[in-house]
């Protein structure tokens, strides 16, 4: 059975979970792709809705591998057997775990707001997701819903792994999952629509929540990357020409990241955008900028010529640092990323990151100047491109890593690889952006 939505996964697993309408039921999503599935669950059950508020800690080389969760109220859990599997050193757990814990504090103050959560002490939680892969996740939501007070927790999803549902059962009263299988494969499969649930939606929802009886709570204010304000299109002037760009500044971001494109037009398709959006929710400003017009995107000479896209990058960050203040960091998806490295070569940045692009055009006396940490990103079933990403990192003498993505080509069009990428990139800015002045990484490649 393939869902058309969350919202249809969410009735579906409505009608299965009739049994708990007369039990004093509050139900906790697991956000962000869990709340579209437990409103409408918390709907038909005529339940209030609240958050149970967790981060998946990601093996960094293989981000589909996590390797435990954090959840609100001080919740962890880690999975030793996958620790010890993927052979992540101490440090490098701890690197991840700080990140993670940043990030759910954001969300906590983000998503909450002063709306305090629902009281759970003797009532039951009903904990939803969109979906259950390892049970980290789920494993941490059942804990903060007991270190909330829950007399009795239930777990239920959509679709999920056999292979989880086992433990889970230890730590819940009861799990439900409508469709468990042996192989689960891609997530995204199951869903016709599996886009990214953005904090707007979530806002709405959870307002639209709101029991009959109880008091209205004002919905949250969209995060700066989804409200229209803080994103504007414009012109920035890169030399002889102005590149079309589109800026977005959350409220005291630290850091703008100069995303470059080596095309025309790239600034509005959806990837380039998810990935902004996540640096968005992390605080991070961005600069989606096209470096050639349409015009000349024609010339497929200019498409490569790396010295003249990074010539109008160059331009454009110094224009930035101008306008906005405030330090610039560089990514780049395509050509775009043979820029970004031959513009970092001669400039002072502290974090690069590459998507699927073509580092192998940089010169390798240039790659070897960057002293900038540098992410590359490459689909797996690209062994050509991720072939040419390795053999430019291997000129480089600072901080760099490749990391391929499982079971994705170079256009990162898979079902749930874009949020992975997105997910990625916003790792690697959070982490090396918050590192002391003068401090230093071991070098690492994969």
């Amino acid at each position: 059975m393939r869902y058309e939505n969350r919202a249809d996964a969410g009735r579906r697993l409505a009608r299965c979970l009739e049994y708990l309408r007369d039990e004093d039921l509050v139900v906790l999503a697991v956000p962000r792709g869990g709340v579209p599935v437990a409103f409408e669950v918390a709907r038909h059950l005529g339940a209030p809705l609240d958050l149970a508020v967790v981060r998946k800690l990601r093996v960094p080389w293989q981000p589909e591998l996590g390797f435990g969760a954090l959840g609100e109220h001080g919740v962890r859990v880690v999975d030793r057997a996958v620790l010890s599997e993927s052979g992540l050193a101490p440090a490098e757990r701890e690197t991840v775990e700080d990140a993670e814990r940043a990030e759910l504090e954001r969300l906590l103050r983000h998503l909450r707001d002063d709306r305090p959560p629902l009281p759970l002490a003797g009532r039951t939680a009903l904990v939803v997701n969109d979906a259950l892969w390892t049970g980290a996740a789920a494993e941490a939501a059942c804990r903060v819903a007991r270190t909330r007070g829950a007399e009795r927790v239930i777990l239920a999803v959509p679709v999920g792994t056999e292979a989880a549902l086992p433990h889970l059962r230890t730590v819940a009263d009861e799990v439900v999952c409508l469709q468990p299988l042996r192989h689960l494969g891609s997530v995204g499969a199951w869903y016709a629509d599996f886009g990214q649930v953005t904090d707007s939606e979530v806002a709405i929802l959870l307002s639209e929540a709101q029991p009959a009886g109880t008091s209205a709570t004002a919905p949250l204010p969209p995060s700066p990357s989804e409200s229209g304000s803080p994103d504007r299109e414009m012109e920035v002037p890169a030399g002889p020409v102005r590149c079309a760009a589109r800026l977005g500044l959350p409220p005291t971001p630290p850091v703008v990241v100069a995303y470059a494109l080596g095309c025309a037009g790239g600034r509005h398709r959806p990837p380039h955008q998810c990935v902004a959006a996540a640096l968005h929710r992390a605080g991070l400003g961005t600069l989606l900028i096209d470096l050639l017009t349409e015009d000349e995107e024609r010339t497929p000479h200019n498409v490569f010529d790396i010295v003249l896209l990074a010539r109008r990058l160059r331009a454009a960050t110094d224009w930035l640092r101008r306008e906005t203040g405030l330090p610039v960091s560089l990514c780049g998806a395509g050509t775009g990323a043979g820029a970004v490295l031959e513009a970092a070569a001669d400039d002072d940045v502290r974090a690069v990151v590459c998507l699927g692009g073509r580092p192998d055009l940089t010169p390798p006396a240039a790659l070897a100047r960057v002293s900038a940490a540098c992410l590359f990103v490459v689909g797996a079933r690209d062994t050509r491109l991720l072939g040419l990403n390795r053999l430019a990192a291997d000129w480089m003498r600072c901080d760099h890593r490749v990391v391929p993505v499982p079971g994705v080509t170079d256009l990162f069009t898979e079902p749930d690889a874009m949020e992975t990428v997105a997910d990625l990139a916003r790792d690697w800015f959070t982490t090396h952006l918050a590192l002391p002045e003068g401090s230093s990484r071991p070098l690492t490649s994969a």
